[in-house]
């Protein structure tokens, strides 16, 4: 923007004076001065008489953003999702950055929100309550590799426990925040629940996080945020009813799908943990039934037992 406003006032800038006068190196300007003219269009030519440069054709504008309609249908997408935010701590902080983003496009495209409003809607459930002054704090510790200590309670705990950590990523999984961090005293990478930490305290002491170190290879193994040692293979028979709609979504990398008579299927997954897959085929019923591996079966039929134990104690009353 610099440029653009010396060569409009007729400065005839090059590349020694603009590298002075905004302290940086000429190979810096040459390739600002190369980006406009190549990629954003605008006339620049070098002007031989007066050493600098020039707009070789009237210029209006700085053409900073161009938006297709496709790419402005994207951003309204991004703009519903922040929905499922409201009424949380990060309903306002996202408000203020998304509106940021659309004030740089009115030069270039003309449009209005309202006239959109109704055509694209996001419904999140049970989306996740975490602190935001926690949750900025720990994402620069995180962004600047600096060691954080605070208190975590742990689902099954009864109490709070002293954590120090090395900050690795931040993921937001099903609606909710966790931390993926090297845990110093466990010496093991560990998932932490934002809602479930409290004092947080940023340390002086960086760390260099591991090259290696992937979100995706870590949860490869994973349905969703928890992780195991085992390598467990998956098979879960579903009826014609619950077939289409699991049919409808990607679950997970490793999932097959084999077409069963009676409009029947068998989902196959590789996963290293059996928890949450529990959890997900309890949420199917009748519908699902779990042909392999042991353990799982099992798994599921305590859990079946349990809860039609506990609804003939309502039944008893």
């Amino acid at each position: 923007m610099r440029v653009h406003q010396r060569i409009l006032d007729g400065k005839f800038p090059n590349c020694r004076k603009l590298a002075r006068e905004m302290e940086i190196s000429s190979k810096t300007v040459m390739r600002d001065i190369d980006f406009m003219r190549d990629r954003l269009g605008l006339p620049i030519e070098y002007d031989q008489l007066h050493f600098g440069f020039v707009y070789t054709e009237p210029v209006t504008h700085f053409p900073s953003v161009e938006v297709s309609e496709g790419e402005l249908v994207a951003l309204l997408v991004a703009r519903k999702a922040l929905e499922q935010y409201r009424g949380s701590p990060y309903e306002r902080p996202l408000e203020i950055a998304f509106d940021k983003i659309c004030k740089g496009l009115q030069d270039r495209i003309d449009f209005r929100w309202e006239a959109v409003e109704g055509s694209i809607s996001f419904k999140g459930i049970g989306v996740g309550r975490s602190d935001l002054e926690l949750f900025e704090n720990l994402s620069r510790a995180v962004l600047r590799s600096h060691e954080v200590l605070f208190e975590y309670r742990k689902l099954t705990g009864s109490g709070w426990e002293t954590r120090r950590v090395q900050p690795y990523h931040l993921g937001c999984i099903d609606n909710q925040w966790y931390l993926f961090g090297h845990d110093l005293a466990r010496k093991q990478i560990r998932t932490f629940a934002l809602p479930r930490m409290r004092k947080l305290q940023v340390s002086g002491t960086r760390f260099k996080r591991p090259a290696d170190f992937s979100i995706t290879t870590h949860l490869g193994g994973s349905l969703g945020v928890f992780t195991g040692r085992e390598k467990h293979r998956i098979r879960i028979e579903f009826d014609a009813w619950a077939a289409r709609l699991v049919m409808e979504r990607s679950w997970h990398g490793s999932q097959k799908i084999r077409q069963l008579p009676g409009e029947r299927i068998e989902l196959t997954l590789q996963l290293d943990g059996l928890e949450e897959i529990e959890r997900w085929l309890l949420s199917w019923g009748a519908h699902a039934r779990v042909l392999a591996p042991p353990a799982l079966v099992r798994r599921i039929q305590s859990a079946a037992k349990e809860m039609a134990a506990r609804y003939e104690k309502v039944k008893s009353r």
